[in-house]
């Protein structure tokens, strides 16, 4: 991990210096202005009066006065605009220590009290559900779980919430972030074998495990996209659990998965073919998924 963190940091500075030459682009344009990305996806198993269902997601927040706070707030308007049927927020909240501490840091989880305050602007038919991220986890989970449901954010840690609509059902499921004690099998319990299941995990590439069991849809985050993208070569630094599938669609196996690239930034304000991102997915009855 030592070398990993130091290898992203000489990294960082090399593409810190040479986004002087790229000019506002890279520090103040793209990283302040979400991009909407819009996809529909087929599930074989989604119940009739649920085609057409509409999920906003936004991820990766790392909560600052100074960078994040822009894109979130720009981000909320979009997904009011918007109009959907539910919001998901997956994870990362608050930024964690670089050092990364064995005991939880409660001084790094102050920053979920301003970043819940912006987040319970946002508005859907049927509210607003989260998921940890691993810097979450790293510094005082129980604290930011606490505030993000006294603003009205439901936060899923292993657990699982049911939507009916004309007496069928819809399930979305929340894991615990692999840095935490993710449990799948207790997240799943109780739903009927034959419903449908969409599962929440901040750790994209936990989509080969997911894809074991009986889960129609996994949205994900964490990446970040790599912040920086280099056309050919892709992102000079990712962060484990997020290396096999980064950003975007990915089918994995029988399990469709999408990996949004986030709203903040961590390390160094900057983002290069990685602007953040709202994303609105579509539910459709179907076999086949539809772009």
């Amino acid at each position: 991990m030592i070398h990993t963190r130091r290898k992203f940091l000489i990294t960082a500075g090399v593409f810190a210096a040479g986004t002087l030459a790229l000019g506002e682009d890279t520090v103040v344009r793209e990283p302040n202005h979400p991009q909407l990305v819009e996809i529909e996806i087929a599930l074989p198993r989604l119940p009739a009066a649920f085609d057409g269902f509409r999920i906003a997601q936004l991820s990766d927040f790392h909560y600052d006065r100074v960078f994040s706070a822009v894109p979130i707030r720009a981000a909320i308007g979009m997904v009011n605009r918007l109009d959907p049927d539910l919001v998901i927020l997956t994870g990362d909240f608050v930024t964690g220590p670089y050092n990364r501490p064995r005991r939880r840091d409660k001084k790094y989880a102050w920053m979920v009290e301003p970043c819940a305050q912006l987040l319970s602007g946002l508005r859907s038919r049927q509210g607003l559900l989260a998921v940890l991220g691993n810097h979450d986890i790293i510094t005082e989970p129980v604290f930011i779980s606490e505030v993000l449901q006294s603003h009205g954010i439901s936060v899923m840690r292993n657990g699982s919430r049911a939507f009916e609509k004309n007496g069928a059902r819809l399930w979305f499921c929340g894991l615990d972030s692999l840095e935490g004690r993710p449990d799948l099998a207790a997240t799943l319990r109780g739903i009927p074998g034959d419903e449908a299941a969409i599962l929440l995990v901040h750790e994209p590439d936990f989509a080969d495990q997911a894809a074991k069991h009986s889960i129609d849809l996994q949205l994900s985050g964490h990446s970040h996209g790599g912040q920086i993208w280099l056309p050919g070569i892709g992102a000079p630094w990712l962060p484990p659990f997020a290396r096999e599938y980064p950003r975007g669609r990915y089918q994995v196996g029988p399990l469709p998965l999408y990996t949004n690239m986030g709203l903040g930034t961590i390390r160094i304000p900057v983002r290069l073919n990685c602007p953040p991102e709202v994303t609105l997915v579509t539910l459709r009855t179907g076999s086949a998924n539809r772009s």
